[in-house]
């Protein structure tokens, strides 16, 4: 795939990050292969972070530094050497953007997990944000922003493999665990999930598992996968965070959750997008079918993460995890 294919390919995941889509076309055009990504997204982070450096007021730092973490993390998304450090630039200015814009937010950590607590101290309940195979807590913004806006609290996280932590862990098939020990490091008492692409598998899995999770959505989230179908770029990825190709041909035997949906006790949303075809993979339907209390939305422009379809699953899916955690009307 050259430069201009990939370009094309991530469009609407970047654009549904957040970043600014003129700005995107800008910065994809000037690139002459798919090792230029890294590079140009880090240096765009940094404009980020030089245009903070001379804002004018705290806002106008803390937008400038959340802009600076979601071009640091896509810039993880094309082979390049210094994806961890793109890692660690993102979750740094992610971190500076909260100590600015959200004082009272914290920081939370424990064996397999790092994230950021926000909103409200006395929210009615609380959304754990799950990313997936390569995604992290800083594509996610306009989500947690969402539900912010709901009155909720939100915990938007990095598990075992993903985001700041993919360098130094790897994935682990009982993400209930690492889910538990989020619940526990937390210390509240309504809790709801959301995960997105193989997030939305850890969060299935973890709701069937872990009897403390009131309210849970899935987004693109695969409900079976298949090695041997699975694209090349796809298990190149896996075995990177898992350890390699064995262990990431044995962690994909684990991803099935037709044992489990039927164990969903908690209200359940599946949100498919209709054009998100990728070989190997099942989507959400079956999930939401076996589950007790699923329901199902497919988008039928959607890709994959329905960056080009927010208007028709964010607010719904919000609304949701809202009703569920508060019994409000919203």
């Amino acid at each position: 795939m050259n430069a201009t294919e990939f370009a094309a390919a991530q469009w609407t995941r970047a654009t549904g990050a957040g970043v600014d889509p003129h700005e995107y076309q800008r910065i994809t055009a000037g690139l002459t292969s798919v090792t230029d990504w890294g590079p140009s997204f880090l240096r765009t982070g940094h404009s980020y972070l030089q245009r903070a450096e001379h804002a004018r007021s705290p806002l106008s730092v803390g937008e400038y530094l959340l802009m600076a973490a979601r071009w640091f993390h896509l810039a993880t998304l094309a082979p390049y050497a210094e994806t961890p450090r793109a890692a660690v630039e993102a979750d740094h200015a992610l971190s500076r953007a909260l100590t600015v814009l959200e004082p009272a937010a914290r920081r939370v950590s424990g064996e397999g997990f790092t994230g950021w607590l926000r909103g409200p101290a006395d929210a009615p309940g609380t959304v754990v944000v799950i990313p997936g195979l390569d995604s992290a807590k800083e594509e996610f913004l306009d989500l947690v922003s969402a539900l912010l806006a709901r009155g909720l609290a939100v915990f938007a996280m990095d598990g075992s493999g993903q985001g700041v932590l993919a360098a130094t862990t790897a994935f682990v098939p009982d993400y209930e665990r690492v889910v538990s020990r989020v619940i526990d490091a937390l210390g509240v008492t309504r809790i709801g999930l959301v995960g997105l692409s193989l997030g939305g598998y850890f969060a299935a899995r973890a709701a069937a598992l872990e009897p403390r999770v009131a309210a849970v959505a899935t987004v693109s989230g695969p409900f079976r996968l298949d090695w041997e179908e699975l694209p090349q770029p796809v298990r190149d990825i896996m075995a990177q965070r898992t350890g390699g190709a064995d262990a990431a041909r044995e962690f994909v035997r684990h991803v099935d959750l037709a044992a489990l949906a039927p164990r969903i006790a908690a209200p359940l949303l599946v949100v498919d997008g209709g054009q998100d075809v990728i070989p190997g993979v099942t989507n959400g339907e079956p999930l939401a079918r076996l589950a007790p209390r699923g329901n199902y939305l497919s988008v039928p422009y959607g890709d994959h993460l329905l960056g080009n379809a927010r208007p028709d699953w964010l607010p719904h899916l919000s609304d949701h995890l809202t009703r569920t955690l508060t019994g409000a009307l919203v």
